[in-house]
């Protein structure tokens, strides 16, 4: 599906018939935006919640992420009237206002290892948008986070809950506060760190998703790998399950205060693509931040000849810190597009 051309390339996907989410603009654009078809009409649209989920994720905000200073500020432009929705097309940006493309001039001729420069340039002919990454940063992520927050309120309203947090960085178990020291070291030696995201839905309904394409795991799975960076996605036990046997990995059920209730949930809540109850869960691989300032060998395509290069500008050293909010939010998205189904 196609939108209006907002720059050089549109981008848009969408989940399921009822919340089609239109994704635009570029990193180093004038603004990223998305536009959500589908959002029922007259619900509150609390802009507060969208803008306190939109700086979670906003970059500059300490030592361990990047040093882009943005303030993220929501603009809604559609689809709201007085704080209510009016069942029109919901329309939200953030401008780009800290911008310093400088550092990517280069990265057309000298692909950079890990970035889309060199399938992109294929693809498009040289015309995609180098700077900053275009529409393959991960700063469109924000336009994900955008479309998440708004159903928010819809999902709490049917006793909903959508939470994400970090379980490991490079490696390391995280218990409460995240490993600043492993992080710090990592962006000292020039380098970055994955990590690995767990998310945890409560209170869907049992039954809800649909068999096949449209299962709770193949909407989820389609969204997160519409993550920058995203690299794995397991749900429960995940590949774990590949080691147990049936009578190891079967969810036994039980009656507990008056609902059936499995004694374990190694389907991470989910049998045959649909809801069963129990809480619905699911892992997130990360890949380390590509972009980091250790020489690294690539090509010129000019020449064809192989080249060292190094990366220069400002560069998470750990992806995974301003995923969270990613990836929570557009889980939300998914959730409320299945209810609405």
């Amino acid at each position: 599906m196609t939108c209006t051309q907002w720059g050089r390339i549109s981008m848009s996907f969408s989940f399921g018939r009822n919340l089609v989410m239109h994704v635009f603009g570029e990193s180093h654009g004038a603004l990223v935006g998305v536009i959500v078809e589908g959002f029922p009409t007259g619900l509150r649209i609390d802009e507060g919640r969208i803008q306190a989920e939109l700086d979670k994720r906003r970059p500059g905000t300490s030592a361990m992420v990047t040093q882009r200073k943005e303030t993220d500020q929501l603009k809604i432009l559609s689809g709201n009237i007085n704080g209510i929705s009016t069942g029109a097309p919901i329309t939200m940006i953030i401008e780009n206002k800290d911008v310093d493309s400088s550092s990517y001039v280069d990265f057309k001729r000298r692909p950079r290892p890990g970035h889309a420069d060199f399938p992109a340039t294929v693809k498009y002919g040289g015309h995609s948008d180098i700077r900053g990454s275009g529409v393959f940063s991960g700063r469109m992520t924000a336009a994900l986070v955008m479309a998440g927050a708004l159903v928010r309120g819809y999902l709490d309203d049917r006793g909903i809950s959508v939470e994400a947090r970090l379980t490991q960085i490079g490696g390391y178990a995280i218990e409460g506060r995240l490993p600043e020291s492993i992080i710090s070291k990592a962006k000292e030696d020039g380098d970055s760190l994955g990590s690995l995201a767990a998310c945890t839905i409560e209170g869907m309904p049992v039954g809800i998703g649909e068999p096949m394409f449209e299962s709770i795991e193949s909407v989820i799975a389609h969204a997160m790998y519409s993550i920058p960076a995203v690299k794995g996605v397991s749900f429960g036990a995940g590949f774990e399950c590949a080691k147990m046997r049936g009578s190891e990995f079967n969810d036994q059920y039980r009656m507990e205060g008056g609902k059936i209730v499995t004694t374990s949930n190694n389907n991470g809540g989910i049998l045959g693509g649909l809801s069963n109850g129990m809480p619905i869960v699911f892992h997130v691989a990360i890949k380390p931040t590509p972009s980091i300032s250790r020489p690294q060998m690539t090509v010129d395509l000019d020449s064809g000849k192989e080249c060292e290069m190094t990366i220069n500008g400002r560069h998470d050293p750990c992806i995974g810190i301003r995923a969270i909010p990613v990836i929570e939010n557009l889980t939300a998205f998914c959730m409320a597009d299945l209810l609405l189904r």
